[in-house]
Parts: structure tokens; C-alpha cells; sequence
């Protein structure tokens, strides 16, 4: 399974998984449908599935257009998200399994962003490899997504899902928000060197207008301050020795940022 980093809007990233061998593709969070269109017809592919998080409309902005040229293609959501995706099929919940190119990826239940956010993690074909997080808009590089629809509970619960993931896990996230969260990082966990390390390496990469996704969560466990509410430094930061209460002061602290 190949995976190629399609940049769309004005800081989404839409990702595209392509199966070589039976030259089919699927698609994760099209955010518009072009560049995919573009895309897949330099690979000479066919679309057979689109992968969405949840319903916002920078992550299934592409999903009609995408099925008036692929009419077969199935399309997978959240449960909790019927009628809020459009052309959606398949409805999935915690612990439910899709697959693709001969990959099968877990479903897991990430509510806060939204109420009904999902992610897929495609677990490494063998030892020693990646596995693939696509978890839209809850987990960032170096940061977390707003909550919108749930709260801080639901919040510190579905990112513990994903913290609890193995550590050569690549994080395919949904927008290029890394330096600016990074910058908030650096005021609440200042002592943080190997943060500090990461911050410049990040904006050496962002000078040049290159990617800073996918991340791997091994660096995400030592340097996002929203995987992080139970360490001292970040607990005496904001005034908390309570984690969801910790979790809260520093959400609260991102939106002010």
C-alpha cells in the first residue's frame, strides 16, 4: 500500500492509498475532489473507496464529485455520522475493520473534535515496519483538534486510544498546523528539549513549504502537550494535577493562542 500526501484548500491534506499490484485506490478525507482526479489518472487507477473521519466539509468537500467518476466506490464514515457525509454506505463503529490492498485497518471511536470523529489505523505488515493513523482532525502534529462537538472527557478518552497505539506508528493528519502548535508547545513545556529540537527542525522544513506530515507517534508521546496531561511540567503549567482538568486548561490556553 502506497501513500501519497495530496495538499488541497489552503492547509488540508487529503491522502491517497494506492494498491500497485491490482492498480486500485482508495482515498482518505478528500477535502476537494481535482487534485485527486489529477492524481489518478497519472497512477491510471481506479477509486474503489473513500475513508472519511467525520463530516466536515474540508474532508468530504470531494466526495460527490469523486462518485459521479467513480460510481462503485463505497464510501466509509462513522456511525453516528449518517446523514452528515455525503454518498455515505458503510457505517462504522468501534472495533470495526475495513479493508484495502490487502491491509485491513481497525476502526476506533475518537469523539471530541466531533461526536462522531473516527480514525483508521492500519497495523505494520511485519515487524519492524510502520503502521498507518489517519485520524483526521483529532490527534495534530504537535497539537489536537478543537473540540467542536464534545468535550474535554471524550477528548482525553479518544486520545488515549491513540497515545496507547504503538510507537512507529506514522500519523497522517488532516491539516499542516505543526509549526504554529508547536510554538504554543514551547509556552507551556519550555524545558522540553527535545521539543525545542523539534521546533527548529519544523521550521526549517516549513521555510522550504515542505510537509511536516506524516509525523511518527513516538515524537508526538514526548513533544505534544496534548498527549502529555499527565506529566508534572505540563500539570504545573496550567495549575492542574488532574489530567482531564489538565487536558482542558491547555485546550483552552490553544484557542486563546
Amino acid at each position: 500500500m502506497q501513500i501519497t500526501l495530496i495538499p488541497a484548500l489552503s492547509d488540508n491534506y487529503i491522502f491517497l492509498l494506492h494498491d500497485p499490484q491490482q492498480n486500485i485506490a482508495a482515498v482518505v478525507d478528500p477535502a476537494e475532489a481535482e487534485p485527486v482526479l489529477e492524481r489518478l489518472a497519472e497512477l491510471k487507477a481506479h477509486l474503489v473507496a473513500i475513508f472519511n473521519t467525520h463530516h466536515h466539509i474540508d474532508h468530504i468537500g470531494g466526495n460527490s464529485k469523486l462518485l459521479q467518476h467513480f460510481k462503485q466506490a463505497k464510501v466509509y464514515g462513522g456511525a453516528e455520522d449518517r446523514g452528515r457525509i455525503h454518498g455515505q454506505q458503510v457505517f462504522l463503529q468501534e472495533g470495526d475493520r475495513v479493508q484495502f490492498a490487502n491491509r485491513e485497518a481497525e476502526v476506533l471511536f475518537v469523539p471530541g473534535h466531533t461526536r462522531a470523529h473516527i480514525a483508521y489505523y492500519f497495523e505494520p505488515e511485519q515487524a519492524g515496519e510502520t503502521g498507518e493513523l489517519f485520524c483526521g482532525d483529532t490527534l495534530f502534529a504537535g497539537g489536537c483538534g478543537r473540540l467542536l462537538e464534545g468535550n474535554p472527557v471524550q477528548m482525553v478518552d479518544s486520545l488515549s486510544k491513540l497515545r496507547s497505539l504503538p510507537d512507529n506508528t506514522r500519523v497522517w493528519c488532516a491539516h499542516e498546523y505543526t509549526l504554529k502548535n508547536l510554538q504554543f508547545a514551547l509556552t507551556v513545556d519550555s524545558s522540553n528539549l527535545e521539543l525545542k529540537s523539534r521546533f527548529t527542525e519544523v521550521k526549517a522544513v516549513r521555510s522550504k513549504s515542505q510537509a511536516t506530515i506524516p509525523s511518527m507517534l513516538e515524537v508526538e508521546k514526548r513533544t505534544n502537550p496534548f498527549l502529555r496531561w499527565d506529566q508534572p511540567t505540563l500539570q504545573s503549567a496550567v495549575k492542574s494535577y488532574e489530567p482531564v482538568q489538565t487536558f482542558a486548561r491547555l485546550r483552552g490556553m490553544k484557542d486563546r493562542f
